[in-house]
C-alpha cells in the first residue's frame, strides 16, 4: 500500500518540475497545497480510495489530482509526473534545493549554462561560470559552491516526521505476531531527533523467526538487507534502512537503553558502572566478572542501580543530563497535554485550506482552550496575505463567528512579515489592536550576520509584536538558518516580552532544541505553535513538544501552556507571575 508520504513527495515534486518550466504559478500552487492535504492526513488516500470515497472532498484536492493519486494508489505512475519529469532534466531538483538557487534560478542555470546536476552545479560555481549571470553575483556563487556541500550532507538522512509512518506501521505489525511480548522503536527516532539516519526495532519474542518474516514480509519492504536468528535488516521502497533485533526479556532494558544512545550518554553510563565496579552492555549491568547481572530488565532498573533518576530518552545527549539525574533534578519535562494554546494559525483567508469556522471548531475538538488567527501580512503576495481593510475585515468575521466553537478563546492575529530592514509589512496602529502579533523572515535570508541581526532586534523591538516566528528559517534537509546573533536577539526578546517559537511544522522545528534551550536559559520565553494551515495540522504539535523537551524545556517555559489569564497578560505586555494558574 503507498503511503501519504511519498504521495505528498510526488506532488511536491511536480510543483517544483513546473515551476522549474517556468508554468502559471497558480497551477503550481494547487500542486503544492494538495502535497500539504495529502502530507497532513490522517487516513491514508489508498484506503480512501479502496473504501471508494470521492477524493475531491479533500481540500485542494480537483478532479485531476485525484485522478492522478487513484493511479498511483493503483499501482501505476501519476501520469502529471511523468509528464514533467521528461520536460525537465532529474538532477535539477536537487539543484533547486540548493541554498541560495530555487526554482527561477536553476531554469537560469539550466538554460544558460547546461547545469543539470549538483555536479555540474559544483562544477560551474568553481570555475567562476555563476558570477556573471544575470540576478547572481559572487556572493551568490559563493553561497552555491558552499550549498551544494549541504544538500550533499543533508541526502544522507531524513526527517524524523517522514519516517513516523513506517515506524507506526512496523509497531503494530510486529506486535500483532503471535508470541511478540514488546516490541519498540529505539535510535535517534526515539530520542526525538530532527533527522534519522535508520531505525532500530526492538523485540521480545517466544518465537523470533515469526517475528523476523512478519518484517521480511511486510509490504513495504523492498528489500532484505541480511537475516538471521538475531537480527533482520531491510530496506523499505521509501529508501529507510530498518533494523531489528530480537532481546530477551531480561535485558530488554539494557538493550533499548544501549540503542537508543547516544553513544555519548551511552559511554557516561558505562563509565559510571566502572566506578562501582560493575560493567554495563545491551546485555544488562554486570558484576565486573560478568557472572551476575545486576540489572537489565528495564532502563528505569538500570539507572537506579547506577544511582540515578532516569532520563528521559529526548534527554540522552551528555549536555548535562547524568549530572542533573544524580542530584534528582532532572526537569519535569512538557507534555502535549500542558498546552492549551496555539499562537500561529492560517485560514483560507491567506493561504490556508481551512475557512475560519472549521479551523476554530477543529480547535475546540483538539481541547485547545485559545487559537489565534495568524493570517499573513500583505507582502508574501503568493499567500494572498492580507493588507490593513481585509485584516479589519477578517477582525469583524472572527467576531461573528465566536460562537461556532463555545469556550474556545479566539485572538485576532497577523503574521506579519519582517521587512529587508526591520520594518513590519502594517502599520503600527493595526498592530497594536491586534490580540497577538507573530512576526517571521521569509525573505531576504542571506543578508550578512550583523545586518540580520539588526532586523531582527528591530521587529523583536517593536511594542505590538509577541511572538518571533520560526526564528532562524531553516527548512530542514533544504536549507540551514539564517546567520545571526542569536545571543543578542534572545537577550532582546526577554526584555521586550518576545516568546520564541518553536515552529512544529516537521519541515521547520525551528528553533531548534539547543537554541530553545539557550534561550530559556537567558530568561526568554517560548511559543510551540502548528502554523497550521489545515485543520490536520493542528496535529503537528507533537512534533513541536518533543523538540521541546530536547531542549529540556518544562510547561512553565512555554507560554502557551499557561492559563487564558496569563497568556492574555503576556501577550499585552503585563508584568507576570510564574503561578500557572
Amino acid at each position: 500500500m503507498v503511503r501519504n508520504a511519498p504521495l505528498a513527495d510526488e506532488l511536491e515534486e511536480i510543483g517544483d518540475l513546473l515551476e522549474l518550466q517556468d508554468a502559471n504559478p497558480f497551477r503550481v500552487r494547487a500542486w503544492r497545497n494538495a502535497a500539504r492535504t495529502v502530507a497532513d492526513l490522517e487516513r491514508s488516500v489508498a484506503s480512501m480510495v479502496e473504501a471508494g470515497e470521492d477524493l475531491t472532498d479533500l481540500p485542494g484536492v480537483g478532479k485531476d489530482i485525484a485522478a492522478q493519486l487513484e493511479a498511483r494508489v493503483q499501482g501505476a505512475s501519476m501520469p502529471a509526473l511523468l509528464e514533467a519529469r521528461e520536460a525537465v532534466p532529474a538532477g535539477l531538483l536537487d539543484v533547486v534545493r540548493v541554498p541560495g538557487v530555487g526554482p527561477k534560478k536553476a531554469r537560469a542555470l539550466w538554460k544558460e549554462l547546461g547545469v543539470e546536476s549538483l555536479d555540474a552545479l559544483e562544477a560551474a560555481a568553481r570555475e567562476g561560470r555563476i558570477e556573471d549571470l544575470k540576478g547572481f553575483g559572487a556572493k551568490t556563487q559563493t553561497r552555491i559552491e558552499q550549498g551544494v556541500e549541504q544538500v550533499r550532507r543533508f541526502q544522507a538522512r531524513r526527517r524524523r516526521a517522514d519516517a513516523e509512518a513506517d515506524v507506526d506501521d512496523l509497531l503494530r505489525v510486529l506486535r500483532a505476531v503471535p508470541g511478540v511480548e514488546r516490541c519498540e522503536v529505539a535510535g535517534s527516532y526515539r530520542r526525538g531527533r530532527d533527522t534519522v539516519g535508520d531505525v532500530d526495532l526492538l523485540v521480545v519474542a517466544d518465537d523470533p523467526a515469526g517475528a523476523m518474516a512478519a518484517l521480511r514480509d511486510h509490504p513495504s519492504v523492498e528489500r532484505v538487507i541480511g537475516s538471521g536468528e538475531e537480527k533482520t535488516s531491510v530496506l523499505l521502497t521509501d529508501g529507510l534502512q530498518v533494523d531489528l533485533r530480537v532481546v530477551e526479556a531480561a535485558a530488554f532494558g539494557a538493550a533499548w537503553l544501549y540503542f537508543t544512545g547516544s553513544k555519548a550518554h551511552n559511554v557516561r553510563l558505562r563509565g559510571r558502572a566502572q566506578d562501582r565496579d560493575a560493567r554495563l552492555n545491551e546485555y544488562g549491568l554486570w558484576t565486573a566478572d560478568g557472572d551476575t547481572r545486576i540489572a537489565g530488565a528495564s532502563e528505569g532498573e538500570v539507572y537506579a542501580a547506577l544511582d540515578l533518576s532516569f532520563v528521559p530518552p529526548e534527554l540522552r545527549e551528555d549536555r548535562g543530563e547524568v549530572e542533573r539525574a544524580e542530584r534528582g533534578t532532572l526537569p519535569d519535562l512538557v507534555t502535549v497535554d500542558d498546552v492549551r494554546a496555539d499562537l500561529h494559525a492560517h485560514t483560507d483567508w491567506s493561504d490556508g485550506q481551512a475557512d475560519l469556522e472549521t479551523m476554530l471548531r477543529a480547535a475546540a475538538d483538539r481541547g485547545l482552550e485559545v487559537l489565534a488567527i495568524t493570517d499573513h501580512g500583505p507582502t508574501l503576495r503568493m499567500t494572498g496575505g492580507l493588507d490593513r481593510d481585509a485584516l479589519l475585515r477578517q477582525a469583524d468575521a472572527i467576531d461573528a463567528a465566536r460562537d461556532v466553537a463555545p469556550g474556545l478563546t479566539v485572538l485576532r492575529g497577523v503574521e506579519t512579515d519582517v521587512l529587508e530592514d526591520g520594518r513590519l509589512d502594517l502599520d503600527d496602529e493595526l498592530l497594536a489592536g491586534l490580540d497577538v502579533v507573530v512576526a517571521s523572515v521569509h525573505t531576504h535570508l542571506a543578508l550578512d550576520a550583523a545586518a540580520q541581526t539588526e532586523r531582527i532586534l528591530r521587529a523583536v523591538r517593536h511594542p505590538a509584536v509577541n511572538v518571533l516566528g520560526h526564528p532562524t528559517g531553516r527548512l530542514i534537509n533544504r536549507r540551514e538558518g539564517m546567520a545571526f546573533d542569536l545571543h543578542a536577539v534572545v537577550e532582546a526578546a526577554a526584555e521586550h516580552g518576545v516568546a520564541l517559537e518553536i515552529n512544529a511544522h516537521p519541515a521547520r522545528l525551528d528553533l531548534d532544541d539547543g537554541a530553545a534551550r539557550a534561550a530559556v536559559a537567558a530568561g526568554a520565553k517560548i511559543a510551540v505553535n502548528t502554523d497550521a494551515h489545515a485543520t490536520t495540522d493542528l496535529d503537528l504539535l507533537r512534533h513541536g513538544i518533543v523538540q521541546a523537551r530536547r531542549a529540556g524545556l518544562e510547561a512553565d517555559d512555554v507560554v502557551n501552556t499557561w492559563s487564558t489569564a496569563r497568556l492574555r497578560a503576556f501577550l499585552a505586555k503585563e508584568t507576570v507571575g510564574t503561578d500557572r494558574g
